[in-house]
């Protein structure tokens, strides 16, 4: 891993090297298997049954028999329901899963079989199957030992929480699910899945290690798996140190290979006797996001310009070689029902640029672009954030300085440690910023990202982008009746998007990886991780 995972609690994680490690830790009720990239049933028995009635949709869900907790006690409905108690709870701080499951109304348990229960959701769409499903279940005994939240219902926690903000119990279970506990501590962390968190080193190391007796191996389903006793994923900010430390041995796994490098290994036949290389199309891009909030940046026709100084093409030659595919909007292009083909992506074009920002307003001079704002004169400057240690970012952020420096536009380039980089995002510090996004080819609910009223400071729409109408489109996605509607919402949204230039997604991806030969049934996928590292066999 390039750094520490910000967070390993199941309900508040917001990285990829987080949920590659919860997802050792936790199960969801349903979820992919990298096999073939398929919905399969994790600690639910089945696929749920889902049935419309009126104006809801019953979805219901029977666990597997053998499904058990580290202490040995079953998973049980009463999990289910807590679970969707914390995710819904005012207080607790778990923003970005919040909306993911505002749909689900209500839990009704079934009185004859504690494993077996019906989920009360609003309205009907497509995409309530994966989404009923795929969130982590919490054991309830190891998360709430007071039980604090077991009286209150789960249909309280739907519509209006005023009151529960001001309930004792609430409040006393969100101060102490709050607690660092809950984000980094082993003996708090654990959950269904195979393995246990036996230590973690910041900045150094993570390791865990197979649980005893573990109940999904009676399973004998091939998506429940935990074949290696021990897994130690090793912190690594340098990419170089981190290459040399495969080609040394030292790593079983490498991904995220910078593009030059992975040329260069796919022709090394020392490096290929022990090793194979592997390229999925992944569902990660790389994004721009500039504060429409800020006054020089507040018009549209101002982002528009900064749009076509952002040089993708030279972005991707740089820093991905062929290993990426240039996009018009937050949809990859190889999902091709939902990419809108109509639209162009932004290309760099320096001419484009200045009408653009000679129609906003701004006037050019001999020591660059200055306009009047709020009654007084100021100058086009710009100060673009990245994450530091990510070098694609990092070469990005640079190519965009030279590209601006062409309009005369002065750009300052910032690279912020982790921790800060996001804080700043939140309290919207920024002008800027340069950042990667994951998805999955099975959901499109851009509601956190995108919605405004996830905009105001602390919020996960860092941007500001939004309105009324973009609000509505957000809805009608999440809550179109088929395919071909969502389609025609999802290309509307792109659109809108490409014209707002606020949040501006420039490519997707190809992932590089290197395992180790000695190992089998990696199952690579072009989602992320990338593959299934507890699904590892030793080669005989």
């Amino acid at each position: 891993m390039s750094s520490d995972p910000q967070t390993l609690s199941p309900v508040n994680y917001s990285d990829s090297n987080g949920l590659q490690v919860i997802n050792l830790l936790f199960h969801s009720l349903l979820g992919a298997d990298l096999e073939d990239d398929q919905l399969k049933p994790v600690l639910a028995k089945s696929l749920p049954l889902i049935e419309q009635k009126d104006s809801v949709t019953l979805i219901t869900y029977e666990l597997r028999e053998e499904a058990e907790w580290t202490n040995g006690s079953p998973v049980t409905s009463d999990d289910i329901a807590f679970t969707l108690k914390v995710l819904k709870a005012p207080l607790v701080q778990n923003e970005m899963m919040k909306p993911q499951v505002a749909f689900i109304r209500d839990l009704i348990q079934d009185k004859e079989n504690k494993r077996r229960f019906t989920l009360v959701c609003d309205g009907f769409t497509p995409e309530m199957e994966l989404l009923s499903g795929d969130f982590f279940i919490l054991p309830a005994y190891l998360f709430d030992p007071e039980n604090l939240l077991k009286s209150i219902p789960v249909a309280a926690f739907t519509d209006s929480l005023s009151k529960l903000e001001n309930n004792k119990n609430v409040k006393a279970f969100a101060a102490w699910f709050n607690t660092p506990a809950f984000n980094n501590n082993g003996q708090t962390l654990q959950g269904s899945a195979g393995y246990l968190l036996e230590k973690w080193v910041p900045g150094q190391t993570l390791t865990l290690k197979q649980k005893k007796n573990w109940w999904g191996k009676e399973a004998k389903a091939s998506n429940l798996t935990a074949n290696p006793k021990r897994i130690t994923l090793q912190v690594i900010p340098d990419n170089t140190t981190a290459l040399l430390a495969t080609k040394n041995g030292q790593l079983d796994v490498l991904s995220d290979i910078a593009a030059l490098e992975f040329d260069k290994l796919k022709s090394n036949k020392d490096f290929l006797k022990n090793y194979e290389l592997h390229t999925p199309q992944s569902y990660s891009s790389v994004y721009v996001g500039i504060n429409s909030r800020l006054p020089k940046f507040s018009d549209k026709q101002t982002r528009q310009a900064i749009a076509y100084l952002l040089d993708v093409a030279n972005f991707i030659k740089v820093t991905q070689q062929q290993y990426a595919t240039p996009t018009v909007g937050i949809i990859p292009p190889n999902v091709t029902a939902y990419y809108n083909t109509n639209l162009k992506p932004y290309a760099f074009n320096v001419t484009k640029a200045k009408q653009l920002l000679q129609a906003a307003g701004w006037q050019e001079r001999n020591n660059g672009w200055f306009r009047t704002i709020n009654g007084k004169e100021q100058p086009l400057t710009i100060a673009i954030s990245y994450k530091a240690g990510n070098t694609v970012l990092e070469s990005s952020a640079l190519i965009f300085q030279q590209s601006a420096a062409k309009l005369n536009i002065p750009v300052q380039v910032e690279a912020q440690e982790g921790n800060l980089f996001n804080q700043n995002l939140k309290a919207h510090n920024f002008e800027v910023f340069l950042r990667t996004l994951t998805g999955n080819p099975f959901a499109f609910n851009f509601t956190a990202l995108l919605h405004t009223s996830f905009a105001e400071k602390g919020g996960t729409n860092y941007t500001g982008f939004g309105n009324a109408e973009s609000d509505a489109l957000l809805q009608a996605i999440n809550t179109a009746p088929n395919p071909e509607q969502k389609a025609l919402h999802l290309k509307k949204l792109q659109q809108v998007m490409q014209e707002e230039a606020t949040f501006i997604p420039l490519y997707y991806q190809k992932e590089r990886i290197a395992i180790h030969k000695r190992f089998g049934n990696a199952k690579i996928s072009g989602l992320k991780p990338n593959y299934d590292v507890s699904a590892f066999e030793l080669k005989q």
